[in-house]
């Protein structure tokens, strides 16, 4: 595995593997990596000849009284895990390279970015979308691999690919949950035992909200109802969000018969947890 550390390198190692006529994936991570981010790389591995995976923190996705100082970091660790996964090209720069000193220019896609996490934390996207945009220029990747557990960020990115004409085709891949549910996530380091216990409830919220839906219940009101109903039996656990939306869009829907992301938020003590499910079109 190549690892490079600044743009220069990444891109000529990156211009070298289109030349021989070789199709590239990108996994953008920061790091911290679990289980989840490793089924990313698998992913694009059955796909594409050349794997790359970047590792950066990105302060700009963080807002001022989040975890960016406690993020989780073990670069050691993640690049052991990426040499196991046969990865080709590890891409790790410094804020300084990826951020120049004076840098002011941003990437927004508007009203996507203020839904679900973006209304939640503001300029969350805006950070989102414009460290993507760097990676899709520096390392130019036929095809891109995200997490559907960031399901909102996955929008955003696409309408972004989209609306900016950027050549790259994006992959979401199913979320990877622990065994007992819990969908697998870098912050779940940061809950005690008592905690992780409490986090089941995010998934249970959305396995009511399923064997409601497959009980033949279609309104998107009553459906979130009884998510949030559950949500409320772990009073330990304050509700960010819970909402029923269009995939694409992110705007509230009334029925769920053309199908649905349903979609919940909530912080356990002080770590803010995700997780969502995807009702397909009925018939």
């Amino acid at each position: 595995m190549q690892t490079h550390k600044t743009i220069a390198e990444t891109r000529a190692a990156c211009r070298a593997a289109r030349q021989s006529g070789k199709r590239l994936a990108l996994v953008p991570t920061m790091g911290a990596l679990h289980e989840g981010h490793l089924s990313l790389v698998r992913a694009a591995r059955t796909s594409c000849d050349v794997v790359a995976v970047s590792i950066f923190v990105n302060p700009a996705q963080f807002g001022p009284n989040e975890d960016l100082a406690k993020y989780p970091r073990n670069f050691e660790r993640d690049q052991l895990l990426l040499e196991k996964e046969n990865v080709d090209l590890l891409f790790a720069p410094s804020l300084e390279e990826m951020y120049p000193q004076g840098s002011v220019t941003w990437v927004t896609v508007e009203g996507l970015s203020h839904k679900l996490d973006g209304r939640s934390r503001p300029g969350h996207f805006r950070g989102v979308t414009t460290v993507v945009s760097k990676l899709f220029h520096i390392i130019a990747p036929d095809v891109a691999f995200f997490g559907q557990k960031d399901a909102a960020q996955v929008a955003v990115i696409r309408r972004m690919v989209r609306d900016l004409n950027f050549p790259v085709e994006i992959v979401a891949c199913p979320i990877v949950r622990e065994p007992d549910g819990l969908a697998m996530s870098s912050r779940n380091v940061f809950l005690d035992a008592r905690q992780r216990s409490q986090a089941l409830v995010l998934h249970r919220s959305l396995m009511q909200v399923k064997n409601a839906w497959e009980a033949g219940e279609t309104d998107a009101a009553k459906l979130a109802a009884a998510g949030r109903d559950e949500m409320k039996k772990q009073n330990s656990v304050r509700l960010d969000y819970f909402e029923v939306v269009d995939p694409d869009s992110l705007d509230s829907v009334t029925n769920v018969a053309n199908g649905a992301l349903v979609a919940v938020a909530a912080f356990v003590g002080s770590t803010r947890l995700i997780d969502n499910i995807l009702l397909p079109r009925r018939g």
